[in-house]
């Protein structure tokens, strides 16, 4: 049996930065449907990538931003890299920027796995500007 100690500041802070990278409503989505199961997972990661890693301020949200959505692109994470390109809206990496991204994916990572990410990025950023990424 696991025990939940509640909230940690870390916790708290992970949960802020995630809320504004990722928008408040998707969060609170996410957290509303978390099992008891996926909890220690869901705490891990909203202290750690959220608390630690995005809530420092070495990078701004738009270089954390590039440099998430180039790491997800060449791993094949496609669907976590599609919520990181929709997250742009509040993290200020542009079209622009996401074309880069893949660009390098293309030289580093591979040209399939690039074709593969820039197809589901150009979805992704039209669906944007139609606003359905809700």
């Amino acid at each position: 049996m696991t025990q939940h100690e509640g909230p940690t500041a870390r916790h708290n802070q992970g949960m802020a930065t995630r809320r504004s990278v990722l928008g408040a409503s998707y969060v609170d989505k996410r957290v509303a449907a978390t099992t008891e199961f996926e909890r220690p997972f869901q705490d891990l990661i909203t202290e750690a990538a959220w608390g630690h890693v995005w809530s420092r301020d070495n990078w701004d949200k738009r270089q954390r931003s590039i440099v998430t959505i180039a790491l997800l692109a060449a791993l094949g994470h496609y669907e976590e890299m599609v919520m990181h390109i929709e997250a742009t809206v509040r993290t200020g990496a542009t079209e622009d920027d996401i074309r880069e991204i893949m660009l390098h994916v293309a030289i580093y990572a591979g040209v399939p796995t690039a074709n593969h990410a820039i197809k589901l990025a150009r979805q992704a950023l039209e669906r944007m500007k139609e606003g359905k990424n809700e």
